[in-house]
């Protein structure tokens, strides 16, 4: 391999992660390991990710005990990285074990932003899309033949990782991260080129207003190095202050610097248009679906080009990409049903969702599985939640998936629930689930969520499977 480590990191030969199950800190280990490194962990729970690191040699446990840490951990001080999410409670064990001795300790986006610093860095930044848009724009610099070093937070589709690695020399090498506001991770990295998706208040337990939010994210716009470029999504009205040097556009659905227009469902996906003032880029073909998505692809589409790739090689190789894992993907569908997973946790995420699959189905029924994430962010969204989900046909309602908080007293999936209006509404466990949407009669399902509820999309598809099978039989 032709790349160097940062020169901060190149002292240390172990590295150790305390969480490294999560999409951010998973990429993370794997490119310590490709890099010659000798990478081990402890995660919470056992999960694809955890099994795919142990398949490609990483040691991982799952109980929170000092004497699984391995020993060239522990006889190696001061060879030793120790990496941190911070989803770990201040509590642990193997966290203060570490802390009292005096180790290292560095969280994932501090790590990030050193690698990042020797590295030419494409940064998408915003509270939705930038998982989508970061793949995209991986996928598109891979398939050009221009390549990136990416770290994504999400699995593609197309490599089955969140995690590319380019084969260049470092002076050529692309790096493509997402850059995640949360605890103001964002803020470690100095991209050359970034995109802003959108700021709509979110992480309010960390910034404890949208101001204070917004705020956070002029520091990062103004971290863009000299003579970069920053693609801004038309619906943020912030005015952000940026380097004199750095060149600004604006893009989104009509009505901006650079738009798409002409979009037209076809298929799983979109057919669209890109212009710029009065010139036309011409039509591209988008293999997902979501209006939001034709934003996503119209971001990574503006990247790619301003590093080089001209609109037909685009055109070319975009209708291959073939999305994220959890992001509108199509899981199950026969001729009575089609099930679809997705991501969506904030109100804006559901709206858009919601309103993509009406444009795509409109003479179908929808149902809606929804768990909301975080006590906080319930609480805090509680009637934005239940006006995106009001789009819904059929809902149900799962508890809060706590993460990383204790519960709030007053709040749970009621204060949700309460307030939708559609009449077809239910709060359920995840027990009786999966037994009332399989004799429900809506023809598509979309299970929307951040938290544990992909654990119930393959259960689901097999029960559709199986009353299928039952059908035929009949």
């Amino acid at each position: 391999m032709n790349q160097s480590h940062p020169s901060e990191l190149s002292q240390y030969k172990y590295v150790y992660f305390l969480g490294i199950g999560g999409i951010g800190m998973s990429a993370l280990a794997r490119w310590f390991r490709q890099n010659q490194f000798e990478v081990a962990g402890y995660d919470k729970t056992p999960g694809s990710i955890t099994d795919q690191l142990s398949s490609e040699g990483i040691e991982i446990h799952f109980e929170d005990s000092i004497d699984l840490i391995p020993a060239y951990i522990k006889e190696n001080q001061h060879d030793s990285l120790v990496i941190l999410t911070p989803a770990i409670p201040k509590d642990h064990a193997e966290w203060k074990y570490f802390v009292d001795a005096g180790y290292t300790i560095l969280k994932r986006s501090q790590v990030l932003g050193s690698i990042s610093s020797n590295h030419f860095t494409v940064a998408v930044a915003g509270t939705h899309g930038k998982t989508t848009t970061t793949s995209m724009i991986a996928y598109l610099l891979k398939e050009s033949g221009l390549g990136c070093t990416a770290f994504l937070g999400g699995i593609t589709a197309n490599y089955g990782t969140n995690f590319l690695l380019s084969d260049k020399p470092l002076e050529e090498t692309i790096m493509v991260v997402e850059a995640d506001e949360f605890d103001r991770s964002f803020l470690t990295l100095h991209p050359s080129v970034a995109v802003l998706t959108s700021t709509d208040a979110d992480h309010l337990d960390i910034y404890g207003d949208d101001e204070t939010m917004k705020t956070a994210y002029g520091e990062f716009v103004r971290q863009i190095k000299r003579d970069g470029k920053l693609y801004l999504n038309k619906n943020i009205h912030t005015q952000f202050e940026t380097r004199s040097s750095v060149h600004t556009k604006r893009y989104g659905l009509d009505d901006s610097q650079v738009f798409a227009t002409n979009i037209s469902p076809n298929g799983f996906g979109f057919d669209f248009e890109v212009r710029e003032n009065l010139g036309s880029y011409g039509e591209f073909h988008l293999s997902m679906p979501g209006f939001h998505n034709v934003e996503n692809a119209l971001a990574a589409l503006m990247v790619c080009h301003g590093l080089g790739i001209s609109w037909d090689r685009l055109r070319e190789i975009l209708p291959g990409f073939k999305g994220v894992r959890r992001r509108f993907e199509k899981i199950y569908e026969d001729n009575s049903v089609i099930l679809i997973d997705d991501y969506a946790h904030h109100p804006s995420e559901i709206r858009a969702a919601l309103g993509s699959l009406k444009a795509l189905y409109p003479d179908k029924k929808l149902g809606v599985v929804f768990q909301p994430h975080l006590f906080s962010r319930t609480r805090d969204f509680a009637l934005e939640f239940s006006h995106s989900l009001n789009q819904a046909d059929r809902l149900w309602l799962l508890d809060i998936y706590p993460a990383r908080e204790l519960p709030i007293s007053g709040v749970s999936s009621k204060l949700i629930f309460d307030r939708i209006d559609i009449s077809e509404k239910q709060l359920i466990s995840k027990e009786a689930l999966i037994d009332s949407v399989i004799v429900s009669d809506c023809q598509v399902i979309a299970l929307l969520g951040a938290g544990d509820i992909d654990r119930m999309v393959q259960p689901l598809a097999q029960a559709f499977i199986s009353r299928s099978i039952k059908q035929v039989i009949s």
